[in-house]
């Protein structure tokens, strides 16, 4: 199943308060990118899952998200889903996003 292109268009209006972003369609899913770097993707299951590190992991954590994972795989990406009422507030979205944003850019820099 394809994801709808009004979620597309709804959570992409959710970032808003964290800055221009790009939502490319690919491999069934979505990949949000900043500034060319992906931070977030979106499953067929339409969850947002923003970019991990060890930085910003324990956020997700205590909120007792889990990360991404494909059947048969051990090690699952460093994409976690996100709490929805984070989803729902554009200021705490927007604030998520900016750590993801710098996570992606330390894993460039590897």
């Amino acid at each position: 199943m394809a994801i709808p292109q009004e979620h597309l268009d709804y959570l992409a209006g959710q970032f808003d308060a964290f800055g221009p972003i790009t939502v490319k369609r690919m491999f069934g899913g979505a990949g949000i990118f900043h500034e060319g770097l992906m931070i977030a993707m979106v499953n067929r299951d339409l969850q947002l899952r923003l970019k991990v590190d060890e930085h910003n992991q324990a956020d997700y954590e205590a909120r007792d998200m889990k990360p991404f994972s494909m059947d048969g795989k051990k090690k699952g990406m460093p994409y976690w889903e996100v709490p929805q009422d984070v989803i729902e507030n554009r200021d705490q979205l927007a604030a998520w996003a900016r750590k993801s944003f710098e996570a992606a850019l330390r894993s460039k820099k590897k």
